[in-house]
């Protein structure tokens, strides 16, 4: 039995993943506290309604079901209340929204009234979908408090987003494209900036956004508060930190390279595109899969893929950038209602869709990247309950399933389906040897037919005589 959201919580809060002491998968989990340092007891203890949060915001975080924070939330959000920079590193279903969320609403509950299209907060998200989610959180958790917001999404109609910035406004949620738009028009004004928030910033950086994220933080006001969340952190990431933040607080829960361990993960090796599809087909007709989300590699193969699980008769749609706003939305809204329990989509749905109930995530096409392997399997398990992340490899994908068993410390369980095993086994990474040359000006190549090297010498080219300086 799935323990409550309260329970699943604390106890992430205090036994991390990789732990010595943490339970295995499917146990109840039990806290030592003998084995927990000073700063983890405090946090295993702490309660939101030890936090400093006005009695509004309480109260719908307790209708939402909520006790006890994540370790994100037990360490970010005492921080940004006291007004600090934050500069957190945390994997995806982690609960970062409410980490960022909940600190800017209890500043927003003191009102203050400003000009049209002058927000006092600003949340910068990659996606479209990442954007819906957090515009969610803030109806959610602020429901009780007068908090004038808007999303500024790439994709949707000018005309309400133009009727949301002609009135004072507190919040605005957006992706960075239109947000540069209505700055280069003139409809949005960052002079009065308190909080500029940046949830996903590695993968902003990612799809190319880094100079867009510079425009904007140039148009904001130089002693605002900035919270940067990401779930990687590189060296261009921290050049980024080290540009936008000011003094920032370090968070870093449970180490940058560490996967879900309440989610099952399953391999199965195929031979060709074809068995694949046969293998996805014997999976999505079990009764154990309830809702799953499919990643496949490109935006037609997701369209393709779709349209043969709708014709085999599973009620299958596709998720991609290349659909507009109202497509996606009602796409995702017809997933979470239960109308759509097939999702194949590509990277896009990767970070920022926040869909209850996801029982499997299927990598049709493993991704390209290590880290966004962690993403696509964090759609599932959400808020602790258990999930199930299934891949399929076949071909060259030795070398992707190798740099991902590597990023997260652990072999990907190998498994078959009686009727339907691979004939032939992944093919072995290929090692960029080549010829190393040797000093004295000669390679080895070895013959094909010879055990013995052949030593093939080349003859150096003679230096050309330097021409006289002129006197």
């Amino acid at each position: 039995m799935t323990p409550p959201k309260s329970q699943s919580r604390c106890v992430e809060a205090v036994v991390r993943p990789g732990h010595p002491f943490a339970p295995a998968a499917g146990t109840p989990p039990e806290i030592d506290r003998r084995f927990l340092s000073k700063h983890e007891k405090k946090e295993s203890s702490m309660q939101f309604n030890d936090m400093p949060l006005a009695a509004p915001i309480l109260r719908a975080v307790s209708e939402c079901g909520y006790t006890a924070p994540t370790p994100v939330q037990a360490r970010s959000i005492p921080e940004a209340i006291d007004g600090r920079d934050l500069l957190a590193s945390a994997q995806t279903g982690t609960g970062k929204t409410a980490a960022f969320m909940l600190p800017v609403l209890q500043r927003l509950s003191t009102l203050r009234k400003g000009p049209k299209g002058a927000p006092r907060v600003l949340v910068l998200t990659p996606t479209r979908e990442l954007a819906a989610q957090v515009t969610d959180a803030t109806r959610n958790y602020g429901k009780y408090l007068r908090v004038r917001s808007t999303v500024i999404l790439g994709g949707s109609p000018y005309g309400p987003q133009f009727r949301d910035l002609s009135r004072p406004i507190d919040l605005v949620v957006g992706t960075p494209g239109r947000l540069i738009d209505h700055l280069e028009r003139g409809s949005l004004d960052l002079s009065r900036l308190e909080v500029l928030i940046l949830d996903e910033a590695d993968r902003m950086l990612d799809m190319g956004f880094k100079e867009d994220v510079e425009k904007i933080t140039g148009a904001a006001p130089s002693d605002r508060q900035t919270l940067l969340f990401t779930a990687t952190l590189d060296r261009t990431m921290a050049s980024l930190a080290r540009r936008l933040l000011n003094d920032p607080v370090r968070i870093d829960i449970a180490g940058k390279q560490i996967t879900h361990d309440h989610i099952g993960q399953r391999l199965y090796v195929a031979d060709d595109l074809g068995h694949k599809k046969r293998l996805l087909q014997h999976l999505v007709a079990a009764q154990e899969l309830k809702r799953a989300i499919i990643f496949s590699a490109t935006k037609r193969d997701a369209d393709r893929l779709a349209r043969e699980l709708n014709a085999e008769g599973h009620r299958a749609a596709a998720l991609h950038g290349d659909m507009n706003q109202g497509a996606r939305n009602r796409t995702v809204r017809h997933l979470r209602s239960g109308r759509i329990r097939l999702l194949v989509a590509t990277d896009v749905a990767a970070r920022g869709l926040d869909v209850p109930a996801i029982s499997h995530v299927i990598n049709f096409d493993l991704p390209m990247a290590a880290e966004d392997y962690v993403h696509r399997i964090g759609r599932t398990g959400r808020a602790g309950a258990s999930g199930s992340a299934i891949s399929f490899a076949a071909g060259d994908d030795a070398i992707r399933l190798e740099r991902i068993e590597r990023y997260i410390g652990r072999q990907i369980d190998r498994e078959q389906i009686d009727g339907l095993e691979p004939t032939r086994p992944l093919r072995s990474p290929r090692r960029n040897q080549g010829n190393r040359k040797k000093p004295g000006g000669y390679s080895r190549k070895f013959a094909s037919r010879r055990k013995e090297p052949v030593i093939e010498y080349r003859k150096r080219k003679p230096k050309r005589a330097a021409a006289p300086k002129a006197r």
